[in-house]
């Protein structure tokens, strides 16, 4: 059991250095995750409901199941930005965002409402921060890194260590989705 939790422990660094990686080039973060202890806390919550959307969808779209919580991580802190005493109080943060459009849709759900983002703008070269198509791009090319992760490891299929993988992976995606967007928020890690 220790081999295991060791080989997860290295499976989700590995995975979140990747997507840090990714984020940096398109200059959405600074090479590390912005740390937030109460989005942290809200972690085992969001993913308890998260789980049974995702594992609906990870055979026929599991680019989906993946990279729509790295957008959940996003939203999370938008509203930790915007008022956490209302949001960080909610008694199912997830399903208030879920519920707004479905899971099938709530990647536009946060890109438009909460994160304020146009869909009609033209992409932007110049801008990736505000930029709807981008921040889709983004994403995408995450949770196909995170999939590629994954498919790498020769897991069995729907087997126990299968599901602590997708945990471990959908866990980096919401603390790196979490990350872009305090870094689009303005702030900036600060060694303590």
């Amino acid at each position: 059991m220790e081999e295991e939790k060791e080989f997860l422990d290295r499976y989700e660094l590995g995975l979140t250095r990747e997507l840090l990686g990714i984020c940096t080039q398109q200059q959405l973060l600074g090479g590390r995750l912005l740390p937030s202890p109460d989005l942290d806390d809200k972690w085992e919550s969001i993913a308890s409901e998260y789980i049974v959307d995702g594992v609906r969808e990870i055979a026929k779209y599991p680019t989906v199941a993946l990279g729509w919580m790295m957008y959940v991580g996003m939203a999370v802190a938008h509203y930790w930005d915007e008022d956490w005493t209302i949001f960080g109080n909610l008694d199912n943060l997830y399903a208030y965002i879920r519920d707004k459009r479905g899971f099938d849709c709530m990647d536009e759900y946060i890109r438009e409402t909460v994160l304020c983002m146009n869909p009609k703008d033209k992409p932007s070269s110049g801008c990736l921060f505000n930029d709807y198509q981008n921040m889709e791009e983004l994403v995408r090319a995450c949770s196909a890194s995170a999939l590629n992760r994954i498919r790498r490891e020769q897991i069995e299929p729907q087997s126990p260590l299968a599901f602590r993988v997708y945990l471990r992976s959908i866990h980096a995606l919401y603390l790196v989705g979490a990350s872009v967007e305090l870094y689009r928020l303005g702030y900036k890690y600060e060694a303590q």
